[in-house]
């Protein structure tokens, strides 16, 4: 169990302080992350997500929490996001366009997620839904309506 805390906690800072590189040694290869998303992202996906927030947002905080760790390698999680966006956000991976910078600041609601954790690697992510969650909420509180498909 210290060991499944010690690699999430260890994640969470890489992504926090934007260490990408080193994120990507507690990441499987056939990683998923899905719930925030319109639709599920692979770990490129994932992580050209999260290059972009930190290049759009670069003080983005993510506040993240370990709630609990359960067996079978299921670490219950929470975040809360909050940012001023100061540059482009290319979210053309997800299909929602690249959104110029409005140099407004959001504050999204905390967020529940559950990772699972298999030989100390993440390889799966599922944020819960919550409607004061999320990229749409987050481009929301910015003013900006994303393209659409």
């Amino acid at each position: 169990m210290d060991d499944i805390k010690a690699t999430v906690k260890a994640l969470m800072y890489a992504i926090q302080i934007g260490d990408y590189e080193k994120a990507k040694t507690y990441i499987a290869d056939d990683f998923k992350f899905s719930g925030s998303v319109p639709k599920p992202l692979n770990l490129k996906g994932w992580f050209a997500m999260h290059m972009s927030l930190k290049k759009a947002f670069p003080n983005l905080e993510y506040h993240f929490r370990v709630e609990s760790i359960q067996s079978g390698g299921v670490v219950k999680i929470s975040s809360e996001l909050k940012g001023t966006h100061k540059g482009d956000l290319d979210l053309t991976n997800i299909k929602l366009g690249m959104i110029p910078a409005t140099n407004k600041s959001f504050a999204a609601g905390r967020e529940h997620g559950k990772l699972i954790i298999q030989d100390n690697k993440v390889v799966s992510w599922v944020v819960e839904p919550n409607k004061g969650t999320g990229m749409l909420v987050i481009l929301s509180q910015l003013g900006v309506k994303p393209a659409t498909d």
